[in-house]
């Protein structure tokens, strides 16, 4: 056997996160990179914050240009990821939007956007992975959904509707696949500091924080920790579950 070369890596898992440029997505794809993944961060533009991460990565970590809200652009942004960088062993479905507004005054073109981008958009990449999953006969999925989901908030009726579908999709697919060796799981966070909360006053956070049971918000990292989890040999017969990372705030 020939001696390896001192730059030789073992084989990464290829990962794709999508929503990978800010927030959580970007928590997500920072900390899987580091614990040695190889992270494709999906969304329509670069941030700054993500070309950072990149620049720091040694390599690990890559950002390809979609746009989810393009329905019939997905199938051919599926197969580019796989032919550009190999299996997608790892799917994080993170990108959505998080307007609010009432449902009798909101416009009839926000609902269709909410509900694409955070529910048809996910489920079509979905579909186009995990025919790839299949093939492999490995893979693990994570879906990112809300407390929001089951608690419900006032001014967020149609933001609740597409976590809570992505809550039902999480368990009935991990049934589907769950015979080829792919599990299917979904976190739902609490109110973190991202677009959830940006409109919160500084009031209105220690409100929230104070009905948690540890009185404090959680941080975007406590996200990528669960996602890193669910991608490791502990996350190996987990599967159809929403795990809840809200401080307490559901207690």
């Amino acid at each position: 056997m020939s001696p390896r070369p001192e730059n030789w890596r073992a084989p990464m898992h290829n990962i794709l996160v999508t929503g990978g440029s800010r927030g959580i997505g970007l928590a997500i794809a920072r900390r899987l990179a580091g614990a040695g993944f190889n992270v494709v961060a999906a969304a329509r533009r670069e941030s700054e914050e993500l070309k950072s991460a990149i620049a720091e990565s040694e390599g690990r970590l890559h950002f390809r240009s979609c746009d989810l809200a393009v329905i019939d652009a997905i199938p051919a942004f599926a197969k580019l990821v796989r032919d550009e960088f190999g299996p997608i062993y790892g799917l994080v479905n993170n990108a959505g939007l998080g307007t609010e507004g009432l449902l009798a005054t909101m416009h009839n073109s926000e609902i269709e956007a909410l509900v694409q981008l955070n529910v048809l958009s996910p489920i079509i990449l979905t579909k186009y992975v995990a025919r790839q999953m299949m093939a492999d006969g490995a893979g693990r999925i994570i879906n990112i959904s809300s407390i929001i989901a089951t608690t419900g908030y006032n001014g967020l009726s149609v933001y609740g509707a597409t976590k809570a579908a992505a809550t039902g999709f999480t368990r009935s697919l991990a049934r589907e696949v769950g015979k080829l060796g792919i599990t299917v799981n979904a976190i739902a966070p609490g109110f973190i500091d991202t677009e959830l909360t940006h409109n919160l006053s500084d009031e209105g956070r220690k409100r929230i924080a104070g009905r948690s049971a540890l009185r404090r918000l959680p941080e975007t990292d406590d996200i990528a920790r669960m996602v890193e989890y669910l991608l490791g040999e502990g996350g190996r017969n987990v599967t159809g579950t929403v795990f809840t990372v809200d401080a307490g705030n559901t207690a």
